[in-house]
């Protein structure tokens, strides 16, 4: 498994997230091992759009790394709205399990 820094992506991300119009803060909080984004937006903003604004700002930031990033939605206050919200690396296969996968581990040099 690699092992990867995520802090630099994360702020990163914040970064990208805030540069957005409608965003008025963006932050993130590690609870018991579960990263929560926390964002407030102006009233006009819908969670649709937002998300997709999400959904944008995660993709620029991991491009060139092996990442993937997955946002759920958690919960809303008022203007505050907060995801579940991670970036990992892959799991990536062990062994060949003989399928003839593309992936095979065999194929890997």
């Amino acid at each position: 498994m690699i092992d990867m820094d995520l802090e630099p992506i994360w702020q990163q991300f914040i970064e990208k997230l805030t540069l957005n119009k409608g965003i008025t803060s963006a932050y993130w909080i590690k609870i018991a091992g579960i990263p929560f984004l926390y964002v407030s937006i102006a009233p006009e903003l819908s969670q649709l759009t937002l998300e997709a604004m999400i959904k944008k700002c995660s993709v620029a930031v991991i491009k060139g790394n092996r990442l993937h990033s997955e946002t759920i939605f958690v919960r809303q206050d008022g203007v505050l709205l907060v995801y579940r919200h991670r970036f990992y690396v892959p799991q990536e296969k062990m062994f060949c399990c003989g399928n003839l996968c593309v992936n095979c581990t065999r194929l890997k040099r």
